[in-house]
């Protein structure tokens, strides 16, 4: 075949089979509460967000993507600071803008391929509805949005996403509304959950792990560990991750991040084995104080208060 012959296929081809240029995207809505208002986005190389925390390259087109919305929903003003980071998700410290009422705000931005790295998570995901990151739910006979998740597509992937952040996202709003020591959520973006700050300005709290108690402490946080679980639980929810190293520590309090995962207890058919891991792992921190917590026991004692009627409702126990 001559190279004329062969340029020509190529671009009879092009001309016949090449992909339509995709249109630009439009910028996507966030998600907040109410009680701030709604604010159109610009685009965002128009917005002039810029950090006191210094970025790496990657970080900062990143950063504008995610927390930019943010900063134009008159939310935050500055990043200051990465404060933790981990396989999952890094957290900044950001200046909370004035009309939020306090002075910082942690940002928690995942990490584009956290969703894909999640283990087992069929396991979480049983017995939850599919949320949009407005919260909507997504119904069964969506087909094209069930078909795409469960092939695994690149639209697949981010409704998949979305409905992990959804979830955490409405855990927090339900969970601080109803006095556990959950952060209290501001707002969140497509890959990002803006919420309460713990810390101050130059020391984000630590989790139990990096703290040493005495073990009158150890044992009244405990006690506070346990009373979160009912909270949970009084709400149809396990943590599903609860551990040390999900507990912050700040000024003699309990502060329990991390529920991408949270489970219902109502819908899945493991929640009981997930209560039963959650207190084990918990308890082995607090045991090393000496407290002797049987959390074996404590589960099953927990499940039966709050094991579901036959009415399909929470029955709850006395405290």
């Amino acid at each position: 075949m001559s190279k004329s012959t062969l340029e020509e296929q190529i671009a009879w081809y092009e001309d016949n089979y090449a992909r339509p240029e995709r249109p630009a995207k439009a910028p996507r809505p966030v998600s907040r509460d109410s009680e701030y208002g709604e604010a159109d986005l610009d685009p965002l190389h128009e917005v002039g967000f810029e950090t006191t925390y210094t970025p790496s390259r990657y970080e900062r087109g990143y950063l504008l993507e995610t927390l930019g919305p943010l900063y134009e929903q008159a939310l935050i003003s500055d990043v200051l600071a990465k404060v933790r980071g981990g396989k999952e998700a890094t957290v900044y410290r950001c200046r909370a803008h004035p009309a939020t009422g306090v002075e910082f705000l942690a940002a928690k931005v995942y990490r584009p391929r956290m969703f894909r790295s999640l283990r087992n998570d069929a396991l979480y995901r049983e017995g939850r509805e599919i949320l949009a990151q407005s919260g909507k739910v997504i119904a069964a006979n969506e087909l094209r949005e069930m078909r795409a998740m469960r092939t695994k597509t690149r639209y697949g992937t981010l409704l998949s996403q979305a409905s992990w952040l959804a979830h955490e996202y409405g855990a927090l709003r339900t969970l601080s509304e109803a006095g556990a020591d959950v952060p209290k959520p501001y707002a969140s973006s497509e890959h990002a959950i803006l919420m309460s700050y713990i810390g101050d300005a130059h020391l984000a709290a630590p989790n139990l792990t990096e703290v040493a108690l005495t073990s009158g402490e150890a044992r009244r946080l405990w006690e506070r560990v346990v009373e979160n679980v009912r909270i949970f639980m009084q709400h149809s929810l396990i943590h599903g991750d609860l551990s040390a190293y999900n507990i912050l520590y700040w000024e003699g309090q309990i502060i329990i991040i991390d529920l991408p995962q949270v489970t219902s207890l109502l819908g899945n058919r493991s929640a009981r084995m997930i209560l039963r891991r959650d207190l084990l792992r918990t308890a082995e921190y607090f045991n090393t104080y000496g407290l002797g917590i049987d959390a074996e026991r404590l589960s099953d004692l927990l499940w039966q208060e709050y094991l579901p009627s036959e009415a399909g409702t929470v029955a709850y126990g006395a405290d």
